[in-house]
């Protein structure tokens, strides 16, 4: 069975889905590889896990890095974890290139060197974004690239990260 909950964020609707125990994913409501529930397919319930991405999001969207990491149950390819292991240790507020985590997977493996592109492939299929921050990857040359939640939010959460400022939800209140 799948869990999800749902909560507003300054940039939109997010939608967490869990195994029961960990957080399996976390999507903005209308991006690019937003799972299609299907009615029946899910039950909403507040789980400990939910409780704990709130509490994680909360404090992200205040401009703080949260310090924790809610239990996640990711499937995937060992590539794909891979590359997410290492998105794992880009710190709050720092960016990483998708050329910089190719060449760490090809120094790990012993391999002269490692697709960027595949890089930017697994990134892009992120199943927990934010607290996975994929954002933090960036192109070559500085420039912002793909991101399934859309350039504007990925240009939002880097000022949030940089700055350490609260973004403020539609109501006027801080996140």
């Amino acid at each position: 069975m799948v869990f999800i909950h749902r909560c507003n964020s300054p940039l939109g609707g997010i939608t967490a889905a869990s195994d029961g125990t960990a957080l399996t994913g976390l999507w903005f409501e209308s991006q690019k590889h937003f799972p299609v529930l299907t009615p029946g397919g899910y039950e909403e319930k507040p789980l400990p896990v939910f409780t704990l991405t709130d509490k994680w999001l909360d404090i992200y969207f205040g401009g703080r890095a949260p310090g924790f990491t809610p239990p996640l149950g990711i499937k995937s390819t060992p590539f794909r974890a891979e590359v997410y292991d290492i998105l794992l240790t880009v710190p709050f507020g720092q960016t990483v290139t998708y050329g910089e985590i190719a060449d760490t997977i090809a120094n790990r493996h012993g391999l002269s060197r490692m697709s960027a592109q595949a890089v930017g492939s697994a990134v892009s299929r992120n199943p927990v974004s934010l607290i996975i921050p994929c954002h933090r990857v960036i192109g070559a040359d500085g420039s912002l690239t793909g991101y399934a939640g859309g350039l504007c939010r990925k240009a939002k959460l880097l000022e949030l990260e940089r700055e350490g400022f609260p973004l403020i939800r539609g109501d006027g209140k801080k996140a």
